[in-house]
């Protein structure tokens, strides 16, 4: 097993921290998704290269992507409340019920192997894929149910166990109901926070007293890595956004499609092909 105190080791995370919050920001600044759909399957694949134990591999990475989508989604929302895009009814209706099932997914994750986890992610995010990938978009009707609270509650708890904000399963949930997409997008910024913040301190409760984590690891968050991936992603998103209005969209998405249906296959893989 790897040192998960000597320099090399801490100097090759730092490397790939760094770069993941790089390639995590140019993706969602080009592609317009959460930072977490991409930072959790890079740590993923870096923890399993860097031989991090397998039994917290997964918990380290998503309680990880986690802490970053908290400082991240307060600049969004702010940004999506100037511009008028927040729904304030959908948010205080579904606020409760997110805070909750995100509360009870950290929570959770105590009780959770890693290979549950990595099932859990590599499952949705292979559907998402599929759902980018698709020339048009699902319909199930014309308008949100009239007690639709349930649906927030099981957005908070998976995403919450994915390590991801709000945006990733809230926005194609909304749109599904012919919810605006502007309003859409403007309101899961918010939902990231409300995800975050009880989802955090659930990972950090359950993963208190667990030992095989890296140094200055907080529960399950590894604080340097969650702040290197936050600083060096802040700075490539931009770039991302002005690469987004010279490129096709339409590959971009598709590209983005196929790079999240391989790494939703790898976890998988890693689960049954053991």
């Amino acid at each position: 097993m790897t040192d998960l105190y000597s320099p090399i080791f801490l100097i090759l995370l730092a490397g790939g921290l760094i770069f993941t919050g790089a390639i995590a920001g140019v993706l969602a600044g080009l592609l317009g998704v959460g930072g977490g759909i991409v930072i959790v399957p890079v740590l993923f694949l870096l923890f399993d290269y860097l031989d991090v134990p397998s039994q917290v591999a997964m918990h380290l990475a998503v309680a990880t992507s986690l802490a970053t989508i908290i400082p991240t989604s307060i600049s969004s929302a702010r940004a999506h409340n100037k511009r008028g895009t927040i729904d304030w009814d959908l948010l205080k209706s579904w606020a409760p019920w997110i805070i909750l099932g995100s509360a009870i997914g950290g929570v959770a994750s105590k009780y959770l192997a890693s290979e549950s986890l990595t099932l859990i992610f590599g499952c949705i995010a292979f559907a998402v894929s599929i759902n980018m990938a698709l020339p048009k978009k699902i319909i199930l009707a014309e308008k949100l149910p009239s007690v639709s609270q349930p649906i927030a509650g099981f957005i908070g708890v998976f995403s919450a166990l994915m390590g991801i904000g709000g945006g990733t399963l809230s926005v194609p949930v909304l749109t599904a109901y012919c919810f605006p997409i502007h309003r859409a997008v403007g309101t899961a910024a918010t939902f990231g926070l409300l995800i975050a913040v009880p989802a955090v301190a659930g990972f950090i409760w359950s993963g208190w007293s667990t030992d095989l984590r890296p140094p200055y690891s907080l529960g399950y968050v590894n604080v340097p890595a969650a702040v290197l991936i936050f600083s060096a992603s802040v700075f490539t998103a931009p770039h991302g956004a002005s690469l987004a209005a010279r490129l096709n969209p339409e590959r971009l998405r598709l590209a983005f499609a196929a790079f999240l249906g391989l790494s939703s296959l790898k976890m998988l893989w890693s689960v049954f092909g053991a």
